[in-house]
């Protein structure tokens, strides 16, 4: 299985096929990713392990286990994690085209714009 760290965290690739990626994601205590869009897929998130704090289209909203979240292609959204412990969560993308490039970032913590 594929892990790649990142500043928030990290995440593992599960499964990658040409109409679905499936990812575990991590969200470190204290982080969150970039408020971010993409145009080539949309993502289902379910929260696993932990709370968390997750923003579509500007629409802040708190989800704990079992949450499922369905983030359409181009909406704005972001996950963050203020507890103690790491959040967990899955991440299931849908479309045609699953690169980390298409990844557009309106906000970064960590200076990735």
């Amino acid at each position: 299985m594929e892990k790649v760290e990142r500043p928030w965290g990290r995440f593992f690739v599960i499964h990658d096929e040409p109409n679905y990626k499936l990812k575990r994601i991590e969200v470190d205590s204290g982080e969150r990713l970039s408020y971010q869009y993409h145009n080539r897929r949309s993502e289902v998130w379910t929260i696993v392990e932990g709370e968390a704090i997750v923003t579509v289209e500007g629409k802040v909203k708190e989800y704990k286990t079992g949450d499922t979240i369905l983030i359409p292609k181009r909406a704005k959204h972001r996950i963050q994690n203020e507890k103690q412990k790491k959040v967990v969560f899955i991440e299931v993308q849908l479309g045609s085209y699953f690169g980390e490039d298409d990844i557009v970032r309106i906000d970064d913590d960590y200076n990735r714009i």
